[in-house]
């Protein structure tokens, strides 16, 4: 009898979560145009940097001379899911998933899309459970809104009117969203002065009914001027079950972020909630050809970016005290940070994102038992939610979960490969929270350009960036690294991993943990990193 009480008060929890859901409590939010933005056929790609926006500071100019940027948007799902590890563990996750952009992340990118993708309603067959696995690449293809629907309405005159506002149906949003925890959680890329929309839709925890789990996106160690956007449930908000909240972010600063919940972090960082988000300089959109030092120095007008390294002891990225003529004009608008004279250059980029497991803290966090957080010590070390072999696997990861379906629970890879005689910028974070981190290469050093988001530059604009064959990393840290292929052809081997011969291991069992090779190939496509010519 008791377990036929147990089993209905679950059946009751899932009904009522699902019942909460229908009530269309579900939203998104990505508008075509805002007043910073006012143009809505200029919100869908990145102009040319001709000049800051902003140059006072008595707010947004009714007519400013530029207008930098545009308009991004991505949803996101918090409950749970599955992932798999080196050993063919299957590990229970408190984790984010995607509800946009769906394509886009099982194919390794960013998920972060303009309007005129975002605010595509899908069309076709209906979306199922464990979807773009359970469809399968390259058949699926769909990057927008998940659930978002057409509203009609009849205007003044009686006719009927159809718009996208934002509303959405929530049955897709279950169907996509439930179980579909990413490890890392979906990544997110987006451009200096972008408008960044993020919706977060609370769907809940499947696997945990007793747990009416709040959610929240807290960016850390991004610049955000306002608290209520910032996650901490203290000075913001907090998503509840059944619930969506947009977040809104103006991209001031370049750099490698990271961004986790922030609602009993230590607990929700180690079973899974946490990922990665860059800023692209805007460096990268001056013409080909024009001057990278010239447009650093006009960014110094923009109040928002200005670089005082006299008064400023933070100032990250001061205008270089030397200017090599080889590298001051732009070349192929690949760059890490704003940094005036091309030294942060480079042909490919990879987001490694450092992360720890301990299966028996996950195992008791799955099975109604009290948590032992006194006891947490990882056993499995991860590169973008993988072990070393699965970390030399291209593709995405998928997992078979407790509602039938397979589910892309790691689709970030982890293998590096690098054009012979190009560079690899490594965005690399550590989001462990018990454990130090040590990466290694030997054979092609680091070029350390960054750490925690700010460009390797003294006060007085000199470059303080500095070779390295390992570098170490505390949780809640960043470093941007390139690896130089200058003087190596093609094909060829190399290996990154971590000394701490601890850590290269599968739940204590050998040849695993934090590994993975680096390939110099003939070619690689910078979009897709599939490499032609390697090993």
């Amino acid at each position: 009898m008791r377990k036929l009480h147990h089993i209905g008060l679950f059946i009751a929890l899932v009904c009522l979560a699902t019942g909460v859901a229908r009530a269309q409590s579900f939203r998104v939010q990505c508008p075509t145009s805002t007043v910073t933005h006012p143009v809505a056929a200029n919100n869908n790609s990145e102009p040319a940097y001709a000049g800051p926006t902003y140059t006072g500071t008595s707010g947004f100019p009714a007519a400013p001379a530029h207008v930098n940027g545009a308009i991004k948007c991505q949803q996101i799902s918090g409950g749970d899911g599955f992932s798999t590890m080196g050993d063919g563990t299957q590990t229970y996750m408190f984790s984010f998933g995607p509800l946009s952009g769906l394509a886009d992340i099982a194919n390794g990118q960013p998920g972060t899309e303009f309007p005129s993708v975002f605010n595509t309603p899908y069309s076709g067959t209906p979306l199922l459970p464990g979807d773009p696995a359970t469809t399968g690449l390259p058949a699926f293809t769909y990057n927008g809104a998940v659930g978002l629907v057409p509203e009609t309405y009849t205007d003044a005159l009686g006719n009927p009117v159809t718009v996208i506002n934002g509303h959405v149906d929530a049955r897709p949003i279950e169907d996509v969203g439930v179980m579909n925890g990413n490890i890392p959680a979906p990544l997110m890329a987006i451009d200096e002065d972008d408008e960044f929309f993020l919706t977060l839709t609370n769907v809940g925890m499947i696997m945990r009914p007793d747990l009416f789990e709040q959610h929240t996106v807290h960016f850390h160690g991004y610049p955000n001027a306002s608290a209520f956007y910032d996650g901490v449930p203290d000075a913001s908000v907090a998503i509840n079950i059944g619930g969506s909240f947009t977040y809104y972010y103006l991209a001031p600063d370049a750099g490698t972020y990271f961004w986790h919940c922030h609602i009993t972090p230590p607990e929700h960082l180690q079973m899974g909630m946490v990922g990665q988000l860059y800023v692209r300089p805007r460096q990268n959109r001056v013409p080909i050809g024009g001057s990278l030092y010239n447009a650093l120095v006009a960014q110094q007008t923009d109040p928002r970016t200005a670089c005082n390294s006299a008064a400023d002891i933070l100032c990250g990225n001061p205008v270089p005290a030397v200017v090599p003529v080889s590298n001051g004009r732009a070349a192929t608008g690949n760059y890490a940070y704003n940094d005036g004279d091309g030294s942060t250059h480079y042909d490919v980029e990879y987001p490694i994102q450092i992360h720890g497991f301990d299966p028996n803290f996950h195992f008791v966090g799955m099975t109604f038992n009290p948590e032992g957080f006194t006891d947490m010590k990882d056993k499995y070390f991860l590169l973008n939610g993988r072990s070393y072999p699965d970390t030399v696997q291209s593709g995405p990861l998928e997992t078979n979960s407790t509602d039938g379906a397979n589910h892309f629970s790691q689709p970030l890879p982890s293998i590096i490969n690098i054009p012979a005689g190009g560079k690899a910028l490594l965005r690399i974070s550590d989001l462990d929270v018990t454990e130090y981190q040590t990466l290694a290469s030997l054979g092609i050093p680091m070029h350390v350009i960054a750490l925690n988001a700010k460009l390797l530059r003294d006060q007085a604009g000199i470059n303080l960036a500095y070779d390295s064959n390992s570098i170490t990393l505390a949780g809640g840290e960043s470093l941007d690294v390139i690896l130089d292929a200058t003087n190596y052809t093609a094909p060829n081997t190399f290996y990154l991993y971590t000394p701490n011969l601890d850590h290269l291991s599968n739940d204590a069992e050998n040849f695993g943990g934090l590994m993975t090779e680096v390939h110099v190939c003939t070619s690689v496509d910078p979009l897709t990193k599939v490499g032609v010519g390697c090993n």
